[in-house]
């Protein structure tokens, strides 16, 4: 090993120490992967998912590249944790699978989680890796949380650092007039488990909507102007000509028109299965009345008949 891999574990597991958890749990049997651009840190048994995390690193790296037009030129940590109580004794939540540390450039995932739909090591990867080159490019006082999360889960799929939460919680506090307005979401979210999820919720939603409106070259652009040293609102106002309240009310508008589609589906829903078996039914009726009537003109005869014909003779009822 040389002096600088030497110096790096050194440094790395201060880190974990110091920072990451308390001292009362960490591990004395967590190991380190040194590649060229990751830094892997794993508990014990889990060699096989840090070099799997090592081979994905590169693509993820140059997809989220391609996606901002940012380098990524600093080199991160992924310490994967192989005990799901473990993980959450240092996350503080138990609904959080993974989250990032980037005044360290370091993620840190519940491995455990990874096999559990939806999430998966490389788009758990990706999000988390998109935190860190968000704050390493913008000054953090210029990126609101919700934006922070919300492109986090644009540019990974979907992929939040929390169980998933369901778009009918979004449709629910819609409904129930409980939306957080996206200023109360600027420097952090709530703690309680259902404020959580909806906070979540909200800046994904967002965030497609801003997506919706310019293209993905609008959030981009957004971006850069946040890099650039702009505060949020007024790079909403240069990259969307509209101002940030303006676009709020418009998202508002937005998820209230979708809601009530789903409120229709909702209040109707046994009229709508009512209707669709009927139609089935239908449709199963007329498709026997083909086949039967192909089946009288293939043989000559006609559906409707007083007689049998059987070999070519007739024979009475």
């Amino acid at each position: 090993m040389t002096s600088r891999e030497s110096l790096k574990k050194i440094l790395l597991f201060s880190l974990i120490a110091l920072i990451i958890v308390p001292v009362s749990i960490v591990h004395a049997q967590m190991n380190l992967l040194d590649k060229k651009d990751v830094i892997i840190i794993f508990d014990e048994g889990l060699k096989d998912a840090a070099e799997k995390a090592a081979g994905l690193y590169p693509g993820i790296k140059a997809d989220l590249e391609r996606t901002f037009g940012w380098k990524i030129d600093f080199e991160p940590g992924i310490i994967l944790i192989k005990d799901h109580n473990t993980f959450q004794k240092m996350s503080g939540n138990m609904l959080i699978v993974a989250y990032a540390l980037p005044d360290d450039s370091v993620m840190v995932i519940d491995y455990s989680k990874m096999l559990t739909d939806p999430f998966t090591l490389e788009a758990t990867i990706k999000h988390e890796l998109c935190h860190l080159l968000l704050h390493n490019k913008t000054a953090s006082v210029n990126l609101p949380r919700w934006l922070d999360e919300g492109v986090a889960q644009w540019a990974s799929g979907g992929l939040a650092d929390i169980v998933m939460a369901k778009r009918s919680i979004l449709d629910e506090a819609f409904r129930q007039d409980r939306l957080i307005g996206l200023k109360y979401l600027s420097e952090g979210f709530p703690s309680d488990d259902y404020s959580l999820m909806l906070a979540y919720a909200e800046g994904r939603s967002f965030v497609e909507y801003l997506a919706r409106e310019n293209g993905p070259q609008g959030i981009i652009d957004l971006l850069n102007r946040l890099k650039d040293g702009d505060e949020i609102e007024e790079a909403i106002t240069k990259a969307y000509s509209r101002s940030f309240s303006e676009l709020e009310a418009g998202w508002v508008n937005d998820l209230g028109k979708s809601t009530v589609w789903i409120s229709i589906l909702i209040n109707n829903l046994y009229e709508i299965i009512f209707f669709l078996a009927a139609a089935a039914l239908v449709l199963g009726f007329l498709r026997v009345r083909r086949r039967k009537r192909r089946y009288w003109e293939d043989e000559g005869g006609t559906e409707d008949t007083d007689s049998i014909v059987h070999k070519g003779k007739k024979t009475d009822d």
